[in-house]
C-alpha cells in the first residue's frame, strides 16, 4: 500500500499542477481533468496496463455499469453487453500476455498463485481474468464520481471548506460524509439464495432484491438531520456495502479521495476564489451516479 500511496500522491500533484495552469485561462471541467484521470491511472499503473488504453477502458467502464442499474432499458443493456464483451476480450488477452511474459505485476502474481491451486491451466486463466476485471471495474467508475461529488459539495459549502483547511486532520471525516450524503452507488442488487422472511416481507428464492443504499444513508433513525451535508458528523454509511460483499476497492477509493482533498486544500491559497462555475451535469442514471461534467473557475 505504501508504494501505491506514493504513486497516488505523485499523480495528484501532477494533476493539480495541470488544473492550476488551465484555470489561469478560464473555467475547466474538473471531472475530466482530475476525477476521471486519477482512479484510471492509479489502477492502470498498478495492473501495468498501457496508458494508451486508458481512454478506451474508461469509456467501456461507463457503458458496462448500465447492467447494474435499477431499471435499465433494452438499449442500455445492449450497450452494457457490448462493453462487457470488449472488456472480456481485452482482459483475457492481457492475462495471456502475462502468461507468456510474466513480470512483477499483480496479474502475473495471481497467475503464479492460481497455478499452485488449480491444475487446469484454462481454469486458472479464467479465475485470474475474472479477478483482474473485478479489480478494474471497482476502480474508475465509482471513485471518479466520489472525487467530483466531494469537490462539488465542499465548494458549495465554503464555510465547511474553510474549517477543513484549518483542520486538515479531519479530511477523512469529510470524505466519509460525502460518501454518506451522496454515495456513488445508490442501489445494490442481490438475489435471494433461499426463501426468506425479512421485516415481515416474504422473499422467494431466486427473487431480485434491490437495496436502496442512498435511502439507507439518509435514514433519520440513524442520522440527525440526514438531508444536511455536515463534515463535522461522524458519518456511518453503507456506501461500500457490508459483510462478505464489502467493497474490495474501498481502501483505494478512500486513499485517492483523502489524497486529492489534502492536495487541493494545500493549493487553495494559490487558487483564489475557486468555485463551481456551472451546475454539475449528471449521467441519466439512478443506481450508479456519475458527474459527467463539473466546471470550476477562480475569481
Amino acid at each position: 500500500m505504501a508504494v501505491i500511496k506514493g504513486a497516488i500522491e505523485g499523480r495528484v500533484e501532477s494533476l493539480l499542477d495541470r488544473l492550476a495552469g488551465a484555470l489561469r485561462l478560464g473555467d475547466v471541467d474538473f471531472s475530466s481533468m482530475v476525477s476521471e484521470e486519477l482512479p484510471m491511472s492509479s489502477i492502470g499503473e498498478w495492473l501495468h496496463i498501457p496508458p494508451a488504453d486508458y481512454p478506451m477502458l474508461r469509456e467501456l467502464a461507463h457503458e458496462q455499469v448500465f447492467t447494474q442499474e435499477l431499471l435499465p432499458s433494452a438499449s442500455q443493456l445492449a450497450r452494457s453487453d457490448a462493453a462487457t464483451d470488449q472488456l472480456r476480450n481485452y482482459f483475457t488477452a492481457l492475462v495471456q500476455d502475462r502468461r507468456r511474459a510474466p513480470g512483477d505485476d499483480p496479474i502475473s502474481a495471481w497467475l503464479r498463485t492460481w497455478d499452485d491451486l488449480e491444475s487446469d491451466r484454462e481454469a486458472a486463466d479464467e479465475a485470474v481474468y475474472l479477478l483482474a476485471l473485478l479489480v478494474f471495474l471497482a476502480a474508475p467508475e465509482t471513485t471518479a464520481t466520489l472525487l467530483s461529488t466531494m469537490v462539488w459539495l465542499l465548494l458549495e459549502h465554503p464555510r465547511q471548506l474553510a474549517w477543513l483547511r484549518a483542520h486538515p486532520d479531519h479530511v477523512p471525516d469529510a470524505v466519509e460524509e460525502v460518501l454518506r450524503f451522496d454515495s456513488p452507488n445508490h442501489v445494490i442488487s442481490r438475489v435471494a439464495a433461499e426463501d426468506t422472511l425479512f421485516a415481515g416481507v416474504r422473499i422467494e428464492k431466486g427473487s431480485m432484491v434491490h437495496l436502496m443504499v442512498g435511502a439507507a444513508n439518509h435514514d433519520p433513525a440513524h442520522h440527525i438531520d440526514p438531508g444536511r451535508f455536515d463534515i463535522h458528523r461522524k458519518a456511518a454509511h453503507l456506501s461500500f456495502s457490508g459483510g462478505i460483499h464489502y467493497c474490495l476497492g474501498a481502501p483505494l477509493a478512500r486513499l485517492e479521495a483523502t489524497t486529492l482533498l489534502s492536495g487541493l486544500l494545500g493549493r487553495l491559497p494559490g487558487l483564489p476564489g475557486l468555485r463551481v462555475s456551472a451546475a454539475p451535469v449528471w449521467a441519466p442514471r439512478v443506481g450508479f451516479r456519475r458527474i459527467m461534467e463539473l466546471r470550476v473557475a477562480t475569481s
